[in-house]
């Protein structure tokens, strides 16, 4: 059986959607950055905190992920208030950004820790669209101020890479470590 431990209904409506049965056991972690820590290397080591961070029985995969959004070396996780959420989007407004998702499959005798980039691009916006976006509440729970799947759609001029993980959780990657009969499967 799978564990996502996450409170996220992102991830939940992802894994439900692609017919992965799984069960909800959040963690708790430490999730600030550390000095000098790359965006990589810091997804990666607050997904593994997660999947740490949850007990496995013995039969459990415990999936343990976070995204970030990352323009020019800022990390941009979620805002703070409606300021914040209008600061973050003027810095990606007509701009390339990449979200990393870090993703930790943990059981009861292997780690195996991945992440996975895709690289969208947001048209121009202006200044009524930016504060009308931040004012809408959609911006405050997301990892760079905007959720792809919603209000924000209409702003992504292009995407390189998985949609799912600017979502927050990129499924395919983690089916390719689940899958029975893969090298790197986690069984």
């Amino acid at each position: 059986m799978l564990v996502l431990a996450s409170h996220s209904p992102r991830r939940r409506e992802i894994l439900a959607n692609a017919g992965i049965e799984f069960v909800c056991r959040p963690a708790e972690i430490d999730e600030r950055r550390r000095d000098g820590e790359t965006p990589p290397a810091y997804v990666r080591r607050l997904a593994r905190a997660k999947a740490m961070a949850v007990d496995a029985g013995a039969d459990e995969i415990i999936l343990g992920a976070d995204t970030e959004v990352v323009v020019d070396e800022h990390v941009l996780g979620k805002p703070s208030d409606a300021a914040d959420a209008v600061r973050m989007l003027r810095l990606l407004s007509g701009r390339e950004h990449e979200v990393i998702t870090g993703i930790c499959l943990r059981t009861s005798g292997r780690v195996l820790v991945d992440a996975e980039t895709t690289r969208v691009r947001f048209l121009a916006l202006s200044e009524d669209e930016i504060t009308a976006y931040a004012a809408s509440g959609e911006p405050l729970d997301k990892a760079g101020a905007y959720a792809i799947q919603g209000l924000a759609s209409k702003f992504i001029d292009r995407i390189e890479g998985c949609y799912f993980n600017v979502v927050g959780l990129p499924i395919s990657l983690i089916w390719r470590h689940l899958k029975p009969g893969v090298r790197l499967n986690i069984h």
